[in-house]
C-alpha cells in the first residue's frame, strides 16, 4: 500500500510516518510527504498513491483545494487516487467539506497507529471510514436537502482561526490549545486577536457566549 502524508506539521508527519511506515510489519509505503497545497499536488500526482492521508487545514487553500485539483486522479477507474482525511479538527463544516469534495473518510489525530493503518486498507478497498460520531455529522448532512444557512461572521474567519475559537470556547488554555494544534503559544495569542478584532468582541467570555449561541462549542 502506497501512501502519501499531507500535512503542514513536520513533526506530525514523522510521529506518522514512524506509526505506519514500517512496512514490513504495517504493509504501508509512505512514498511521499506535503506540507501545503502546491506540494501535495505535485507529489500525489508525481507518485499516484493508493491513498493519501489529508490534513484539512493547509497554507494555499486546505484540504478542499487539494481534493479539488486532484479530482481528476480520484475519478481515475484504472488506478484511482483515494483520501482520508486525518485532522485535529472534529468540527462538521470540516468533515462535510472534505467528504463533499471527494475524500472516503476523516478520522481523528486521537486515533492508534494500529486503527490507522486498519482505516488505509479500508479506504483503499472503498469503504467509507469515519471516527467515532463524525459519521452523524455526514449522515445529517446528505439527510438534508437544504443547504446549510451562510453564517457571514464566521465566514469572516480562517479555517485555524475556526479551531481555536472552538478550543477557546470550550475553556481550552492557550498552552493547552497550542499543544493540541502543534502551534506556539503565540501564534494562539495571534489567532484569538484576530477572532475578537473580525467578531467585534472584547474578550474571550464574550467570545464564548458568541459560539455558544451558534452552537459551535
Amino acid at each position: 500500500m502506497r501512501v502519501v502524508l499531507v500535512d503542514d506539521h513536520r513533526m506530525f508527519r514523522t510521529g506518522v510516518q514512524a506509526e505506519i511506515g514500517q512496512t514490513e510489519r504495517t504493509g504501508v509505503e509512505v512514498v511521499g510527504e506535503a506540507a501545503d497545497v502546491d506540494q501535495a499536488v505535485t507529489v500525489i500526482t508525481a507518485t499516484r498513491p493508493e491513498v493519501v492521508l489529508l490534513d484539512v487545514h493547509l497554507p494555499g487553500g486546505g484540504g478542499v483545494e487539494v481534493l479539488r485539483r486532484c479530482s481528476p486522479l480520484m475519478a481515475d477507474a484504472e488506478q484511482p487516487v483515494r483520501f482520508l482525511a486525518l485532522s485535529v479538527s472534529d468540527a462538521a463544516e470540516d468533515v462535510i467539506g472534505v467528504i463533499r469534495g471527494g475524500a472516503r473518510g476523516y478520522v481523528t489525530k486521537t486515533i492508534t497507529g494500529t486503527d490507522l493503518v486498519d482505516s488505509v486498507f479500508r479506504v483503499q478497498d472503498g469503504d467509507a471510514v469515519f471516527s467515532p460520531r463524525l459519521a452523524g455529522f455526514v449522515l445529517d448532512a446528505f439527510a438534508s436537502t437544504d443547504a446549510p444557512p451562510v453564517d457571514e461572521d464566521l465566514d469572516r474567519l480562517t479555517q485555524r482561526e475556526r479551531e481555536v475559537l472552538r478550543l477557546i470556547a470550550r475553556g481550552y488554555a492557550y498552552k493547552e490549545i497550542a499543544k493540541q494544534l502543534f502551534i506556539s503559544v503565540k501564534t494562539v495569542e495571534s489567532h484569538v486577536s484576530a477572532v475578537l478584532r473580525k467578531l467585534q468582541l472584547s474578550n474571550r467570555h464574550e467570545l464564548t457566549r458568541w459560539a455558544t449561541a451558534r452552537r459551535l462549542v
